[in-house]
C-alpha cells in the first residue's frame, strides 16, 4: 500500500493537504504519483490566483498522462514550488514532501474537514469509493 501520512487530508481526486501557520500546502499522494508514473513536468498556477475549492488549479504530466490537479480547499496562491520546473521528478521521489505543488492562504480553513481523513482515503484508493471521515 502507498505512504499515507496521517496528519494531512486528501481530498477523493488524490491532492493532499496540510495547514500549517494559516497556510495550506498542497501536493499529490504517493497513491496519485505512482499511478501517473515518471513525472516529467508540471504546470504550477500563477500567485495571487484565487480559486475555489475544486477547480482545476495546476497539471501533472507523466509518461503515461496528463492530469490535472485541483483545489482541495478555496483561497489564494501565496507560494508555488518552482523547484519543480527543473526537477519534476521530486514529485515521484518525495511526494509529501519536497514534492509539494503550491500553497493557499484559504479563504474558510473549516473546508478540510470536507477532505478525507488518512484511514478513509486508504479505502477509497483500495475501493475507488470515497467514505466519509
Amino acid at each position: 500500500m502507498s505512504e499515507t501520512p496521517a496528519e494531512l487530508r486528501y481530498a477523493a481526486t488524490h491532492e493532499w493537504a496540510q495547514l500549517r501557520d494559516g497556510v495550506v500546502t498542497v501536493g499529490i499522494s504517493d497513491f496519485a504519483q505512482d499511478a501517473l508514473g515518471d513525472v516529467v513536468y508540471v504546470e504550477l498556477p500563477e500567485l495571487d490566483q484565487e480559486v475555489a475549492a475544486g477547480a482545476e488549479i495546476a497539471v501533472v504530466e507523466s509518461v503515461k498522462a496528463a492530469s490535472d490537479i485541483y483545489a482541495p480547499v478555496s483561497g489564494t496562491v501565496v507560494a508555488i514550488n518552482d523547484g519543480l520546473e527543473d526537477a519534476p521528478e521530486r514529485v515521484n521521489q518525495d511526494p509529501y514532501g519536497d514534492g509539494w505543488f503550491f500553497k493557499l492562504e484559504p479563504l474558510d480553513s473549516g473546508e478540510l474537514d470536507n477532505l478525507m481523513a488518512a484511514d478513509a482515503y486508504q479505502d477509497h484508493c483500495e475501493t475507488g469509493e470515497a467514505r466519509e471521515s
